[in-house]
């Protein structure tokens, strides 16, 4: 019997293990405790894999079918007009005849009249948030800023008719057309409504989105170059132009092509004060059209075939033009963050 009981060398030395779990032999002969959690563990990172991969190959599916039904439903306008469509000026739907370029023109020109007005106010806008701007004023003006991207659309466009139209009317196109009239963008009966007051509240729409990411990208310009600046003997306006605006330019340039992608598809606040009339002119007193604001307009009016796949094709234009547009934009605002978070100034 005390052969018996003496144990083996190479024999594992054998312990109490608790209730539900398994032993199993270590390296060294002794036995490890393996919880049955670990196995619903690795089935749950496997399922919670599964659902995120879904979650993701989900909106490039959605992005994928927004293009095919664009694609196929805009092939009877396509093989009817082909490369024409885009140029030409005519649209006349008891006719059937039909031309997109009054549109594009209509959202090219209101589009960077809105930049020429945006860009340097939201410019300003950031550089004294991030340079000059008091800590107690810091918090509450970026707030109200960024507050203006949340107004829905169809509010800016009830603004416009009661308040900006008024006043382009009554004060701010007369004032033009008597002094800039020469130029021949400033001609025309001062109604007010027109592609001028299209540029003017798309402006007022795009200044958060741009003044937003150029005050992230100047936050992540590092602090070390503007006290080299100033210590080199520079003052605030050469440091801020030469050490901050200067290495965030590619940054800055990518909130503005993003502000140009929201000003090319906005559709409501345009559409109440453009004019809605598809003609090519060269004074910005004169109406117009967009691209979206003939598919809000019109769409829903559309009888014939060639008509509704008219308008579609429209549609596929303006999506292409705003995928590039937001593409090119995040290439370069990452060209200056690589990917860093932004830090505040202190």
């Amino acid at each position: 019997m005390a052969k018996l009981a003496r144990r083996r060398p190479d024999m594992p030395s054998l312990r109490p293990v608790e209730a539900g779990k398994m032993v199993a032999p270590t390296a060294g002969g002794d036995p490890k405790p393996q919880s049955r959690e670990s196995g619903r563990g690795e089935w749950g990172d496997s399922i919670f894999q599964f659902a995120m991969l879904l979650c993701g190959l989900a909106v490039l599916a959605t992005l994928a079918l927004i293009v095919y039904e664009l694609v196929l439903r805009s092939g009877p306008s396509w093989h009817a007009f082909g490369f024409k469509f885009f140029l030409g000026r005519d649209w006349d739907p008891v006719s059937v005849a039909f031309g997109a370029l009054p549109f594009i023109y209509g959202t090219l020109v209101s589009s960077f009249l809105a930049l020429i007005i945006a860009v340097p106010l939201s410019i300003g806008v950031a550089v004294f948030t991030t340079e000059m701007c008091p800590k107690v004023l810091r918090g509450p003006l970026s707030f109200f800023v960024e507050l203006l991207a949340a107004i829905p659309s169809v509010v800016y466009g009830l603004w416009a008719i009661f308040v900006l139209v008024p006043i382009l009317s009554n004060y701010v196109e007369p004032f033009l057309g008597n002094t800039l009239g020469w130029t021949g963008l400033f001609t025309g009966a001062p109604y007010g409504i027109g592609m001028l007051a299209a540029g003017i509240i798309l402006a007022i729409m795009i200044i958060p989105i741009i003044s937003s990411i150029t005050r992230e990208v100047l936050m992540v310009v590092p602090r070390h170059q503007r006290e080299a600046a100033l210590a080199l003997g520079a003052t605030r306006w050469e440091m801020i132009r030469v050490a901050v605006l200067r290495n965030a330019r590619a940054g800055i340039m990518g909130g503005i092509i993003l502000g140009l992608g929201r000003a090319l598809g906005e559709t409501m606040a345009v559409t109440m004060v453009i004019g809605n009339r598809p003609e090519i002119a060269k004074s910005l007193f004169a109406p117009g059209y967009t691209m979206a604001s003939v598919l809000a307009n019109e769409f829903s009016e559309a009888t014939g075939d060639v008509y509704l796949s008219a308008l579609i094709e429209i549609g596929l234009a303006l999506f292409l033009v705003t995928i590039v547009v937001n593409a090119l934009a995040r290439l370069l605002v990452w060209t200056v963050t690589r990917g860093q978070p932004s830090r505040a100034n202190a």
